[in-house]
């Protein structure tokens, strides 16, 4: 299940940090930055299809960067497959005459994992973490289970007979499902999730009844928490999600924070000029009127991380999906 929504959002993060480059922009203003060269012909790979989460952060980087004239001529190629995988493995095959990018996100990493993929993350270079998403954990309406207490005692009692609707196998939703009943001590193999394909299914699987609860991006069931036709339990993020009166999960005794992301990345072989422009680009318009209106527009939050801290952050996410991965018994 997509952890995107194209329709505007009341979840956002209370409290989100500023990064670097936004104070700089906002204490300084534009003008003050010394002028760079313009990205010519950019290419961005989203490796999904058109309307996906990759495609649409694609898209609102091309946007951006073109409003705020660091960057011309931009193109979004769509490359879906194996969770990312096919339009990663032709962007570090493919040499490349003009600036390039690939958006990824913790699905890719993912499929990596599963896959035992012979093309890793490892054969490009990270660029800049961009934002972060995070999901919910609801009940119908009718369900009986009030507060994420009554949830997890469920679970503690018996494990197998707690279903959770959630979207792909091994997909986010998947994972924080698993991580939840690690963390409230009983074992994620034994877990009960349904895997629905698309959100519209999964939706209706939870309103029905027909599973326990369900887990998915907080944007998606947005509509359906605030008609009162579904109850939200606890939220994934560290903090609050700011129009949803809803506690997290570290609040609710489940020490559990995790959400889906997405970043972008360069080629290794990338001249380091090139690599300098595209760093610097993403870092202006990361600050820019045309980016936080698009996070706005699609509950995203802002998680700007240059290079070396996006790298950082792909390790620990690589580390994380690895042993949950494991713990659901789809890696070995």
């Amino acid at each position: 299940m997509s952890a995107t929504a194209l329709a505007p959002s009341p979840f956002r993060r209370q409290a989100a940090l500023p990064v670097l480059a936004a104070l700089a922009f906002a204490a300084f203003g534009a003008s003050a930055m010394p002028a760079r060269a313009q990205l010519k012909g950019l290419e961005i790979v989203a490796p999904a299809n058109p309307g996906s989460g990759f495609d649409q952060t694609s898209r609102a980087v091309r946007d951006a960067l073109a409003e705020a004239g660091l960057a011309s001529g931009t193109q979004v190629i769509n490359v879906p497959g194996a969770g990312g995988l096919v339009g990663l493995a032709q962007f570090v095959a493919t040499p490349k005459r003009n600036p390039a990018m690939l958006t990824i996100g913790v699905t890719t990493v993912g499929s990596e994992i599963t896959t035992k993929s012979a093309v890793s993350l490892d054969s490009a270079a990270p660029l800049a973490l961009l934002l972060r998403e995070y999901s919910v954990v609801v009940v119908p309406a009718k369900s009986d289970i009030r507060t994420m207490a009554d949830l997890t005692e469920r679970i503690r009692r018996d494990t197998k007979t707690v279903t959770f609707a959630v979207g792909s196998t091994g997909g986010i939703d998947h994972v924080l499902a698993g991580l939840i009943v690690k963390a409230v001590g009983s074992d994620p193999k034994a877990m009960n999730a349904i895997n629905y394909a698309g959100g519209g299914e999964q939706l209706v699987a939870v309103l029905s009844g027909r599973v326990t609860a369900g887990i998915g991006g907080a944007p998606e069931f947005a509509s359906q928490i605030a008609s009162g036709r579904m109850r939200a339990l606890a939220v994934s993020s560290p903090d609050r999600l700011e129009g949803l009166d809803v506690p997290t999960l570290r609040e609710a005794g489940v020490d559990v924070t995790f959400g889906t992301w997405r970043g972008l990345m360069i080629q290794k072989d990338a001249d380091p000029e090139t690599k300098a422009a595209m760093a610097d680009a993403i870092a202006r318009m990361v600050a820019t009127p045309a980016w936080k209106a698009a996070l706005t527009q699609r509950g995203w939050i802002e998680s700007y991380r240059p290079a070396d801290g996006f790298a950082a952050f792909l390790a620990e996410q690589k580390a994380l999906m690895r042993t949950s991965l494991t713990d659901l018994g789809l890696v070995k």
